[in-house]
């Protein structure tokens, strides 16, 4: 009764989220929350050093982020870059297989020095050594497999750099969320890249990502919907069969 009761407490639990966003669309994500907002919020002190002259500041050839020659690229915490998720995988796995085999024993003793015929008699009606055994045996099995997968993802998405490793690697981090009616679109990505891989326009592919864990999801009336209800996850678990 107890463990009932308690199972009851536990599926209660778990509904007051669901029963809390009926009628309301599903609720962002606050960016000063984020990993990224505390990265660009808390960028280690690294200040240009300029002159003592007035001019110096103005110039245009100045060492600064803002000098016309200056490198653009993500490059310590806090800076941005753009990620270019264009993934377009296939995969077809086919294999079969087969195997058969049968097999005969035919054995009699129609003379050995004169016992058969002497154990003829002692033998009941219709039993002869003649045709003492005859077995024969046979199995046929036949397998087959096929498996065709295919993934397409194109995105952009704008990261930020929250760490820079002793060897120099970054560790990017982005979020995305899209709110269409009812319904939340979520994007995130993360890994670690070099800055030599990062080009020009301050942007670089999924493919140069290590580590990289790219998520695309979503939560809403319609993710609710197609998701089984929590008392089927827990039969599909239990049940043997």
């Amino acid at each position: 009764m107890k463990f009932h009761l308690l199972l009851c407490l536990l599926l209660a639990l778990g509904a007051c989220g669901r029963v809390a966003n009926i009628g309301q669309a599903p609720a962002l994500t606050s960016p000063r929350e984020t990993e990224e907002f505390m990265a660009m919020t808390n960028p280690p002190l690294d200040l240009p050093v300029v002159s003592g002259r007035p001019e110096a500041a103005a110039s245009l050839w100045a060492g600064g982020s803002s000098s016309l020659i200056s490198d653009r690229r993500a490059s310590v915490r806090g800076d941005i870059l753009t990620v270019v998720i264009e993934i377009d995988d296939r995969a077809e796995i086919s294999n079969s297989s087969g195997r058969s085999r049968s097999a005969s024993d035919d054995v009699s003793i129609p003379q050995m020095i004169g016992l058969p015929q002497r154990l003829a008699s002692r033998l009941p009606e219709g039993a002869s050594f003649d045709d003492l055994v005859d077995a024969g045996s046979s199995s046929t099995y036949k397998g087959s497999g096929n498996i065709s997968r295919r993934d397409k993802l194109t995105l952009r998405v704008a990261a930020t750099v929250i760490d820079r490793l002793p060897n120099g690697s970054l560790h990017i981090q982005g979020t995305q969320e899209v709110r269409v009616n009812y319904e939340l679109r979520e994007l995130t990505v993360s890994g670690f890249v070099r800055p030599s891989d990062i080009d020009r326009s301050n942007e670089i592919a999924y493919d140069r990502i290590a580590g990289a864990r790219i998520s695309y999801g979503g939560r809403g009336q319609i993710t609710d919907v197609q998701q089984p209800r929590y008392g089927q996850q827990l039969a599909d678990i239990l049940l043997p069969y």
